[in-house]
């Protein structure tokens, strides 16, 4: 019998089975369940990109860089100023992000004019680890946030800022508000300010010099409606309900930090490392302002 044949029969007699088990019906016999599984979103996407170091992958259960974006309404196409992005942890992920969807990635620094060893040394490696590769980041432009510079980006030029614990250091430095102010102007009407900070207990006093590193979250709101913004959404995404917010150094004691000595290398006593490994990075905010459409008429309200 030739193959043709053969093949001819196979399908005749699956017509007729398919006949005796009602019209258009298939046979009734079990098969597994099969679960689909949803297609990685383009941010959870960004975060898989091959340009991120290890050591920064490690700390994703502590940051959640994917949920955290998607939070803040990142989209490849926006000019998106990021405040202090330091080691560039965030940068990895949102400049090829931005890059790949004809966005744009400005980085507001450190200002290179303040006589610090260690700051000059973070732009410098900023520079070369991130802007001199715009094959892999895109043009990346770096402008400066300090008590004098003049601004982080063009008036109303932003879709979104960014800061990720940021806010204890401008309060150390004593430009908190003017920081605020400042990616007030630089949004666009509508633009997105996305803030992710240690967060002190709400009953705490607040050390306006945020020594502890810590900062409670309605002096937060308060420094950004004071700017002009309006309290959009808050998020518990990055929230560690472990963090007793009590450690000899602050938010320093906690990983990635780990101090264990002072500025006076005074050692703390009954130093345990693996009691603060067991608490991890620290409890943290996660806020969502935007600036309103009309900011004239917002004010006038």
């Amino acid at each position: 019998m030739s193959r043709k044949i053969k093949l001819l029969g196979l399908i005749l007699g699956g017509l007729l089975l398919l006949a005796a088990c009602g019209r258009g019906k298939a046979p009734e016999t079990e098969s597994p369940e099969v679960s689909a599984v949803p297609a990685p979103s383009a941010i959870e996407m960004a975060v898989m990109n091959p340009q991120r170091r290890v050591a920064n992958i490690g700390r994703d259960p502590y940051r959640h860089p994917a949920e955290t974006l998607a939070f803040f309404g990142l989209e490849p196409d926006m000019i998106v100023v990021e405040l202090y992005p330091g080691g560039g942890w965030y940068t990895e992920i949102i400049a090829p992000f931005l890059k790949s969807g004809g966005g744009h990635y400005v980085a507001a620094g450190f200002d290179p004019a303040i006589d610090s060893d260690y700051l000059r040394q973070a732009i410098a490696d900023f520079e070369e680890r991130f802007v001199s590769k715009p094959e892999i980041f895109g043009e990346i432009e770096v402008t400066v946030l300090s008590k004098d510079a003049p601004g982080i980006a063009a008036p109303e030029s932003a879709d979104m800022v960014l800061t990720f614990r940021n806010v204890h250091n401008w309060m150390e430095g004593g430009f908190a508000q003017k920081a605020f102010d400042d990616m007030y102007a630089a949004l666009k009407p509508g633009g997105v300010l996305g803030v992710v900070e240690h967060r002190a207990n709400a009953d705490s006093p607040q050390d306006e010099t945020a020594e502890s590193g810590y900062v409670r979250e309605d002096y937060v709101i308060g420094l950004a409606e004071k700017a002009g913004f309006v309290l959009e959404a808050r998020s518990e995404i990055n929230a560690n309900p472990k963090d007793t917010k009590d450690h000899p150094f602050g938010v320093w004691t906690l990983p990635p930090t780990l101090r264990t000595a002072d500025y006076q290398g005074e050692v703390v006593a009954d130093y345990d490392k693996q009691k603060y490994l067991d608490i991890g990075e620290s409890d943290r905010m996660t806020l969502r302002f935007r600036k309103p459409m009309n900011p004239d008429a917002a004010l006038m309200e």
